[in-house]
């Protein structure tokens, strides 16, 4: 699309150019998959724009990076660690990649959850991009690109989910509450179905995306199951003594609570228990990824971390030279350590990497005076956050 802008853009005042779309990515050199992670062929949305200065691009490309980690925290329920990438791990092309990382507890590994890059004039200078400004002097455009795909759908798969099935938040649910009638022989079955189905009207008034399972074919237990699996974040049960007490009884998929609560307040009290589930969610992964960050200042303490799951931050020396140095070592040593392991224990593998240099003032510790970098020994320039990753 670059020599499209080369013939769009002339004058300042056809700036900033803004550009988004959705579409399908082929990737021919693709080895290992991973369902969502990691396929031959992905959906995506990226965004390419064109600025009149560097302070311009900069500031759009951190403003799509929060939007990118909102959408992880405010939809998904999934904590991000805000950074930049390193100089070895950066878009190629770019002069700084931002970047949101996930961490999978179960896994130990981290996500590069979605980025968003300056790329200076670099592309601008290669197709020609550039345009009058207000002195009619030529300049070349500030460029940025930005990108979020269907790897987030897996990340919150992995995430939030159990051995049972998905998890959904409820905030993403196509279904967020599912009312199973539980119809006995001699019970009025007319009467529960249209309670039941009046109390979803009631939800679905106030904004709750609520079915009725009133199959007939399947027994409570079956749709029990059936929902579980789907990850749909309430089930509420109607029977014959609920109906009595005017009741319904509640239960949460992500953490397994059963409760009574109220028909008289149903709707109202549903949209309280929807958001209550969206924050312990959230909260639940934030602990989970916090307890699972530990600092090292030494390389034996450091590959011991990684390979008990963590991610680790550390002093570091900020080089290239030396990151390529450690996913080297990092490799070796986990094959050595897989290759003396008893054929009972789990070993994470693969080369260890930084994830980012966080912005997040929570996720960095001070920099003491005189730090060396854990690895080279030379004096620390920043606090990295490295891990195993997809």
């Amino acid at each position: 699309m670059y020599p499209a802008f080369s013939k769009w853009i002339h004058s300042h005042r056809d700036l900033p150019l803004l550009l988004n779309q959705w579409t399908n990515v082929v990737r021919w050199e693709f080895k290992h998959p991973t369902p969502f992670i990691r396929t031959r062929e992905f959906l995506w949305q990226e965004g390419h724009t064109a600025h009149a200065t560097h302070d311009e691009s900069s500031e759009f490309v951190h403003k799509i990076l929060d939007l990118y980690a909102g959408i992880y925290e405010d939809l998904l329920a999934v904590p991000v660690i805000k950074g930049h990438k390193s100089e070895d791990e950066r878009f190629a092309g770019a002069i700084n990649t931002a970047t949101v990382e996930l961490y999978v507890p179960v896994s130990g590994r981290g996500i590069q959850g979605a980025t968003s890059h300056v790329l200076g004039q670099n592309f601008s200078k290669m197709f020609d991009v550039w345009f009058e400004d207000q002195d009619k002097q030529k300049q070349f455009v500030w460029q940025t690109s930005w990108g979020y795909s269907t790897r987030s759908i897996g990340s919150m798969i992995m995430i939030h989910s159990d051995n049972t099935g998905l998890i959904c938040p409820p905030r993403v649910a196509q279904t967020q509450i599912v009312i199973v009638p539980i119809l006995k022989k001699d019970d009025d079955t007319k009467a529960i179905l249209d309670r039941a189905h009046e109390l979803k009207k009631q939800m679905v008034a106030e904004g709750i995306r609520a079915v009725v399972d009133d199959r007939d074919n399947h027994n409570p237990g079956f749709k029990f199951n059936q929902w579980e699996v789907r990850g749909v974040p309430i089930r509420m049960e109607l029977g014959a003594k609920d109906m009595e007490k005017k009741e319904v009884k509640c239960v949460f998929r992500f953490d397994g609570r059963k409760f009574q609560t109220s028909q008289d307040t149903l709707a109202q009290d549903a949209l309280k228990m929807l958001e209550n589930i969206h924050q312990e969610m959230f909260e639940k992964a934030k602990k989970a990824r916090d307890d699972k960050m530990v600092y090292a200042d030494n390389w034996t303490d450091f590959m011991k971390a990684i390979n008990e799951k963590n991610i680790v931050l550390t002093p570091w020396c900020n080089t290239k030279e030396s990151e390529e140095k450690i996913k080297d070592q990092s490799k070796e040593e986990s094959m050595q350590k897989m290759l003396e392991a008893n054929e009972d224990e789990a070993i994470l593998t693969g080369a260890v990497k930084t994830l980012c240099i966080p912005y997040e003032d929570a996720y960095k510790k001070e920099l003491p005076e005189g730090a060396k970098c854990f690895f080279t020994g030379e004096p620390a320039k920043v606090i990295a956050l490295w891990g195993r990753t997809y």
